[in-house]
């Protein structure tokens, strides 16, 4: 047996050569590899999916590690799309993972080419840029999943799935249904992951200890950002307690979502 039919057997005995070779056919792309994003890009490459792009503008911060894939000791500073196409491709060395160092805004989103793409997946944070995406998304052919707020959470038994003016309890679904009654309606329904628990902090809000942090400036296209004397997480406008079990099971539900789609 040889390296890939290896990685993929256990895959393959549940779900089929042909539906494996479907898997391995679709183009996929995700907005924002983060807590959610980065197990959901490592769930799907593990699942067969070959030919991924990745968005992210980001560096790995040391406030990163407690939840997110490729984010560890050794790769604080390192850009994280970069980080994390190494670790997939340590996965699987034959998948085709394009790493864009990028923001989905007004400007950049024509650059992105989304009808190439059989499924979009958002999981970024901006609400701006979010409601920005979903429009865009909802107008191609693509199939579009969404993620919600996964912060402030603590039991994954709560995690739902639904359609996107069903989502209930959760203030980020709220804030964008809101955005876009006022704006414009997205183009076709789509399915979020969500929770209705939200819980409070209770800790210190304090920073991340590091004199110089590694996280770029605000940008619209790729780049190798400067080195910023400041360290990032004071200036979000605002920071919520997170954990790894229910920030990867939003990721996991999202890319379950992407399996079972090509297995119908």
């Amino acid at each position: 047996m040889g390296l890939e039919q290896g990685l993929f057997q256990r895959t393959e005995l549940l779900l089929g050569a042909e539906t494996m070779q479907k898997i391995a056919a679709v183009q996929v792309i995700i907005f924002g590899v983060g807590g959610v994003g980065s197990w959901c890009a490592e769930s799907l490459i593990r699942s067969g999916i070959r030919r991924l792009t990745i968005v992210d503008s980001d560096r790995i911060c040391v406030t990163n590690i407690n939840r997110q894939s490729m984010a560890t000791t050794h790769t604080v500073g390192e850009v994280k799309v970069e980080a994390l196409k190494k670790r997939l491709l340590e996965i699987n060395p034959k998948a085709e993972i394009n790493a864009l160092q990028m923001i989905y805004s007004v400007e950049t989103g024509d650059v992105f080419q989304l009808e190439n793409y059989d499924y979009i997946i958002d999981a970024i944070d901006s609400l701006e840029n979010k409601v920005r995406l979903i429009l865009a998304a909802t107008r191609t052919t693509a199939v579009f999943f969404s993620s919600m707020g996964a912060a402030l959470k603590i039991d994954p038994l709560k995690i739902q799935v639904a359609e996107f003016w069903k989502v209930r309890g959760c203030p980020l679904g709220a804030a964008l249904r809101r955005k876009l009654k006022k704006t414009e309606q997205p183009a076709k329904k789509f399915l979020c992951v969500f929770s209705e628990e939200v819980l409070e902090n209770k800790g210190l809000n304090v920073s991340c200890g590091m004199e110089k942090c590694l996280c770029p400036k605000t940008q619209t296209g790729p780049g190798d950002p400067e080195l910023i004397n400041h360290e990032w997480c004071s200036r979000k406008a605002q920071i919520n307690g997170t954990l790894a079990h229910t920030t990867a099971v939003f990721g996991f539900v999202l890319a379950g979502l992407v399996i079972q789609d090509i297995c119908k």
